[in-house]
């Protein structure tokens, strides 16, 4: 996190293998490093803090070091976002740092599962109805901020209950299906999308949306954004 991150630094949130165990390829899979650490909540300033705070928002920054776990590489555990009033799952967003990110998308019944991949300065969007697993592929620790709304909560139920994603991402890039999900279609790789009205796009960090309202109302209020979600996972082909 040093060099990304120039606030206030709490102490981070550890994900260590016996959190990650049931959602491994190999669950018996040991480890005596800690897997990725969470920088939740934070701001460089009480203004900073205050405007968060009053958008119902939260700005954090997740490090992923580089490391296999029995031949798979490490990734986070994997989530579905709650309901908002509406009725609609709540969206994320993402901000590559440094390094490589492999995120990978899926609907709760896998109907859909899709690939994003993001490199430094990409904006990842998490389209409402997504769970999804972020990958670190590369030789080196992926650094990434996100931002999301406070009043979300994570669902880890149904990765944990299917011991994983639809697919593990194993040493080399191979993409092995996971046998619980016997009818997930093969993966659709996507390219990062740009919003460039709501300011998500290349050399606009998600920390620079402070202040502009308008570019995190979709985090509360994706009912009135839907449009803007439509270009993340639609277009995409089987490239791989």
């Amino acid at each position: 996190m040093n060099g990304y991150w120039d606030g206030p630094k709490p102490e981070p949130q550890v994900r260590v293998i016996e959190e990650m165990r049931e959602v491994l390829a190999d669950p018996g899979c040991t480890s005596d490093q800690p897997l990725y650490f969470m920088y939740r909540d934070l701001a460089r300033s009480e203004s900073d803090r205050e405007w968060l705070r009053q958008q119902h928002v939260r700005y954090d920054i997740t490090v992923i070091p580089s490391r296999t776990l029995c031949g798979e590489y490490v990734k986070t555990k994997g989530h579905y976002h709650t309901a908002n009033p509406a009725g609609i799952l709540y969206p994320e967003i993402y901000e590559v740092l440094s390094g490589t990110g492999h995120y990978l998308l899926q609907t709760e019944d896998a109907g859909d599962v899709v690939m994003l991949v993001g490199s430094a300065g990409d904006k990842i969007l998490i389209p409402p109805g997504y769970g999804h697993v972020t990958i670190n592929p590369a030789g080196s620790d992926l650094v990434m901020a996100n931002l999301v709304s406070t009043e979300f909560s994570s669902n880890y139920g149904p990765y944990i209950d299917q011991q994983g994603a639809a697919y593990y991402e194993m040493e080399g890039g191979a993409l092995v299906k996971n046998p619980r999900y016997p009818d997930a279609p093969p993966v659709r790789y996507c390219d990062p999308v740009e919003v460039p009205e709501l300011r998500i796009e290349r050399g606009v960090g998600l920390y620079d949306l402070i202040g502009h309202p308008r570019s995190v109302a979709f985090l509360n209020h994706p009912e009135q954004f839907m449009e803007i979600f439509a270009g993340v996972t639609g277009g995409c082909l089987l490239v791989r």
